[in-house]
């Protein structure tokens, strides 16, 4: 494996300007890493002459002296967005063979700035699930592996190829959503960056749509530094977004290094699950005091709601998801299987085109939503999606940000808890309160546990102030210290 695919994006970045390698060469070098991971199975689909198109186009504007903040970068961007010509599926049979007429705006946001498609990233079938095992094109397979043992693990989900492709050395960056997690687990699994911005930051015009109230992207790197960067070029007002927020986007890139000191750090004591593994708590404490060296306050605050949160999530998520896919009927676009009549082939389509995961939380989200179950639990899932906001609102009275472990746990085996859908929900336990509060929350790799896999800590911040995320992500990933990449095995 090429060295130019072990670097940093503002180390690639470095070297395209000061003409140390070309992006035709970066992008092949990724290219070639690309065709060799295959049993890691990150990528749906590969784009390799397009990529070089587009690094050749790049090398000619950089000579030129017109480039862009990304000119000549290769990402990999999640099979959710929508990317003109080439085949957008969500990772479900329903979309079939589905080519967009379209550009998302996240992606072509990217595009203006530069960047290099090397192609569409896997993910769980319609962004549904913690582990990228309903995905239609089968599991992603973590690259990373415990000491001494050879069992496959998952790399989170949804967005379990972006975080394989990043920690692989498969792209330079990638682009991921997260609706209840699935940027920061991912990141947490894979010992990358992982950040979901505000609510509203990015986008979500041209981003298949899983629950739209929840729905955000953001990306995944491997610095601190490497994500602000790519959250700068996908961030951004969109008319076409009615939940687009209208503000200028700030430099991220210039908060990482600036000094924390004097910042009020939040310890939530609800986040002290029964059961969690000693490790999780060792590094939430040696998080704590990184950050006092840093010369950050601690405080104890209370997110008396916390307990809530998942129940909410999956109430709010799958009545949206049931929304949102009613849209798929084999009518205008996708998957059609012929019936007897209308009725019959909407439901021979639905029945064919859906994976199990999908069709659960589709009819949760119908049941919650139907005439009699309604106010019993949408209404109330809404109240205390409200209570859960107002919690955070009153933390951020007295402090900056929050700490937090990301994940319950390390990378767990491929089907280990396929066949429990509680258990995988509880993946989630501390990132979805982010999502139904609309805040911004970073996974940052802060360590290792004792079988070699890493761990995440969560920072989480007010609205729209990602710029103290990346100031203080900074700080603990330079505290951390992270070094360590997986083994390759592939």
């Amino acid at each position: 494996m090429s060295n130019l695919t072990s670097l940093t994006l503002k180390a690639a970045l470095a070297g395209l300007a000061d003409k140390s390698f070309s992006s035709v060469e970066l992008t092949q070098a990724h290219i070639d890493a690309v065709a060799a991971a295959k049993p890691l199975n990150a990528y749906v689909l590969e784009t390799p002459d397009k990529a070089l198109d587009m690094a050749r186009a790049a090398d000619a504007r950089r000579a030129s002296g017109d480039a862009g903040a990304l000119e000549g970068a290769p990402l990999g961007i999640k099979d959710l967005f929508c990317t003109q010509g080439v085949r957008t599926t969500a990772c479900s049979n329903i979309l079939g063979n589905f080519f967009p007429t379209y550009e998302s705006t996240v992606t072509s946001n990217l595009w203006r700035d530069g960047a290099v498609m090397l192609g569409k990233l896997n993910l769980d079938e319609f962004a549904m699930g913690s582990s990228n095992e309903t995905s239609a094109f089968g599991p992603v397979v973590n690259p990373w592996r415990a000491e001494g043992s050879t069992t496959q693990l998952t790399p989170g989900g949804s967005s379990g190829g972006s975080a394989t492709a990043v920690a692989a050395g498969l792209c330079l960056g990638a682009t991921a959503t997260d609706t209840g997690g699935s940027i920061r687990q991912p990141a947490a699994f894979t010992g990358t960056v992982g950040i979901k911005p505000t609510y509203g930051r990015c986008s979500r015009w041209g981003v298949v749509a899983f629950a739209s109230s929840l729905d955000q992207a953001g990306p995944i790197a491997r610095t601190v530094e490497d994500a602000a960067i790519l959250l700068k070029s996908m961030s951004g007002h969109d008319a076409k977004d009615s939940t687009s927020l209208d503000i200028e986007v700030p430099d991220f890139p210039s908060f990482v290094g600036k000094s924390v000191k004097g910042l009020r750090i939040g310890i939530p004591k609800e986040y002290r699950v029964d059961g969690m593994p000693a490790e999780i708590e060792k590094l939430w404490e040696q998080g704590i005091a990184w950050l006092k060296d840093a010369g950050c306050e601690i405080v104890e605050v209370s997110l008396p709601h916390t307990k809530y949160a998942l129940p909410a999530y999956y109430i709010v998520a799958p009545a949206e998801a049931s929304s949102n896919l009613a849209r798929y009927d084999g009518m205008r676009f996708g998957l059609r299987v012929e019936g007897g009549n209308l009725t019959e082939t909407y439901e021979n389509t639905r029945a064919a085109g859906f994976g199990t995961e999908v069709k659960r939380r589709i009819m949760i989200g119908t049941y919650v939503l139907s005439a009699g179950y309604y106010d019993a639990y949408y209404v109330k899932a809404l109240k205390v999606r409200r209570r859960i906001a107002d919690d955070f609102d009153q933390a951020f009275q007295k402090v900056d940000a929050l700490l937090t472990p990301t994940a319950p746990s390390a990378a767990f085996a491929l089907g280990e808890n396929a066949d429990d859908p509680v258990a995988m929900y509880l993946n989630d336990i501390f990132t979805v309160t982010v999502n139904l509060a609309g805040l911004p929350g970073m996974s940052i790799p802060a360590g290792l546990d004792h079988k070699g896999l890493p761990l995440g800590l969560q920072l989480i911040g007010k609205a729209l102030d990602e710029g103290t995320l990346f100031s203080l992500g900074g700080a603990l990933e330079k505290a951390a210290d992270f070094r360590a990449k997986p083994t390759r095995w592939w």
